[in-house]
């Protein structure tokens, strides 16, 4: 029996949400969740890419494995936009906002 479109959809909210805190394995979750269209999201190659690269750039192993394995079903401009929105991720991640900075 399968899970129900509300727990996977509740499963890839907070797998989400521990990625915005920075957790690999939420970042190797979520490109699971993209690759096979589970989670309740449809399949997207470049978001997959992405999450397995976030992941294997944090120290999953496996993320750097599966990434691999996706790369070679994508086109170079696909992969291309799967990076930039890794660096853009990561960026973000990074970014002090401006209320913490203005406290300081």
């Amino acid at each position: 029996m399968g899970m129900k479109l509300s727990t996977a959809t509740s499963l890839f909210d907070s797998n989400l949400a521990a990625a915005s805190r920075g957790q690999p394995d939420a970042y190797f979750e979520l490109g699971i969740a993209y690759s096979t269209g589970s989670d309740g999201v449809e399949v997207d190659l470049i978001e997959a890419h992405k999450w397995f690269n976030l992941a294997a750039l944090a120290g999953v192993r496996e993320g750097g494995l599966l990434r691999a394995e996706i790369a070679a079903e994508m086109g170079r401009e696909d992969i291309a936009e799967a990076q930039r929105q890794a660096r853009a991720w990561i960026a973000a991640l990074n970014a002090v906002p401006a209320t913490r900075a203005n406290a300081a």
